[in-house]
């Protein structure tokens, strides 16, 4: 994709919402680390940049700097709280430790001239509510810029050389606390970088297939089909660029969730009339993960047993070039390694970080610079049934990292068990779609003691994890129905053989990931 803006994150929490923000204006971005290699993140020529918050002070000896190319474009710059003071400190400011720090909402005053950046906000909207997270403060603005808001802590809650198109913001627009954050970042994308809008649903799907064609030509690809809504989207991209070329392979590893085997096979042979091979592998898998209990090796293992299942079944059809897989964007933000500053590794993704070095095919990710909202809006462009588009997610390595500690079959179908009375109850309560965006049991490596018909008890505890969010980088905790949980629990701990106690996860996306594992 070319042009669009770049975003270069130097450590900020935030980050990922800037680049969700911009896409909702329908304007193409990428997200790359601070220090990303210049000719990376030019490659797609873009229009403008805006330069990310971060945890550091732009005076400390070790802080991350502004690359010299970024300057060098002579396109448009936004900086956002550290970004504006590390933008203000390079063309000439002064930055200082601020005598009050300031974290939490505020109120910030629009002055100066009119401009595109705060567009129609003023003078209509002449004060905002924002959310900032600072603890130094513009001093003294770089020659050419002006201020553009204040706050009572901060004198320059926003600057702008107008001219040369360079602005800064100290609170951050990305966030939902912003009034009308949303709307700033549309306008510096749209009409102060000159970006088109046409980052969307229909123009990515043209784009995808005529990219697969150019990618796959008359080759063979093997598609790794889950049944979930990213491999499904990618299934169908790819069946529609290159057709009877594409074999989609459904590995039943023996932790996928209840009755999901006979449901995948049935939607893509039935209902899509997809050439879909389906492999039990499960006592392969097992064997494979006997024994282990750290989670990394968990997705190492799981990410190479798919592709050792892949290449078989791939020699099976004849000579197979391609492997496509619904890798997202996220999967490749938190698999990036701790070797830049601003990109710590969270966790590997069995399909990123988890892949065989010596893998015998070239990979095809349509979908590799998404967000999951923006998947499922193409799934419904490409017409997929509402089940799959708006099915819950499902990890790669399934239920493997929902049972903490050793994997068995005995620990696999007691959390399977848990884990479909969870669902069921959610779905009857009409809150798979609307009230949780993310629902599911984990079985943990612990025992409780309890009493069941006048005798102790010393079984399994399994936790509910129930979340809201909206592309999945954040995310926080379902505030579910008492009634209903107690329900859920009543009928895990009496359906449900081996489980005596259920405890209900209240942690947000951070500090918690999503999944346990």
């Amino acid at each position: 994709m070319q042009g669009g803006i770049g975003i270069l994150n130097f450590g900020s929490q935030y980050t990922q919402l800037i680049a969700r923000r911009v896409r909702e204006a329908h304007v193409y971005c990428e997200l790359f680390p601070w220090d990303a290699a210049p000719a990376e993140v030019l490659a797609s020529h873009p229009q403008g940049f805006i330069l990310s918050g971060g945890p550091f002070s732009v005076y400390a000896s070790d802080a991350p700097h502004l690359p010299a190319y970024v300057l060098e474009q002579n396109v448009p710059i936004l900086g956002i709280c550290y970004g504006m003071q590390l933008l203000a400190r390079q063309l000439g400011g002064r930055v200082t430790p601020a005598a009050r720090r300031e974290y939490g909402p505020a109120e910030v005053e629009l002055i100066g001239p009119p401009n595109p950046l705060f567009g129609d906000l003023h003078p209509p909207a002449s004060r905002l509510e924002v959310w900032m997270s600072h603890g130094d403060r513009i001093e003294a603005l770089p020659p050419g810029f002006e201020v553009l808001a204040r706050s009572a802590n901060s004198p320059v809650a926003a600057m702008g050389d107008l001219a040369r198109g360079l602005y800064g913001l100290q609170f951050h627009p990305e966030v939902a606390h912003t009034d009308r954050g949303a709307e700033i970042l549309r306008h510096f994308a749209i009409h102060v970088c000159g970006c088109t809008p046409h980052w969307t649903p229909a123009a990515f799907i043209q784009q995808s297939v005529a990219a697969i064609r150019e990618q796959v030509g008359a080759e063979r690809v093997v598609c790794g089909l889950s049944g979930g809504v990213d491999s499904s989207v990618t299934a169908t991209l790819i069946h529609r660029a290159v057709g009877e070329q594409l074999a989609c392979v459904f590995v039943n590893t023996g932790m996928l969730r209840q009755d999901e085997p006979e449901q995948v096979v049935h939607t893509f042979r039935e209902q899509l009339g997809m050439r879909l091979l389906p492999v039990d592998a499960t006592e392969e898998f097992l064997t494979a993960l006997q024994g282990v209990t750290d989670p990394e090796r968990k997705r190492h293992i799981v990410g190479e047993r798919f592709i050792r299942v892949f290449e078989r079944e791939a020699a099976r059809l004849g000579e197979v070039r391609f492997l496509a897989q619904g890798t997202l964007y996220p999967d490749v933000i938190e698999s990036r390694g701790p070797e830049r500053q601003a990109a710590a590794r969270i966790k590997t993704h069995h399909n990123v970080g988890g892949l065989p070095q010596d893998m015998q095919f070239e990979l095809v990710e349509p979908l590799r610079y998404l967000f999951k909202d923006e998947v499922r809006a193409v799934g419904e462009a490409l017409g997929l049934p509402e089940e799959i588009v708006w099915r819950q997610p499902f990890p790669g390595p399934g239920l493997a990292v929902r049972i903490l500690g050793e994997v068995t079959w005995e620990r696999l179908e007691t959390l399977r068990a848990a884990d479909g009375i969870l669902l069921e109850e959610l779905r009857g309560a009409g809150l798979l779609r609307a009230g949780t965006q993310q629902a599911f049991a984990v079985l943990l490596p612990v025992r409780s003691v309890g009493v069941m018909g006048d005798g102790r008890t010393y079984q399994h505890v399994v936790a509910i994890r129930a979340v809201t969010t909206e592309d999945f980088m954040t995310a926080d905790w379902a505030r579910l129905d008492h009634d209903l949980l107690a329900r859920i629990s009543n009928r895990i701990v009496n359906e449900v053989p081996g489980v005596n106690r259920v405890v209900y996860d209240i942690t947000s996306k951070p500090p918690a990931t999503i999944e346990w594992e």
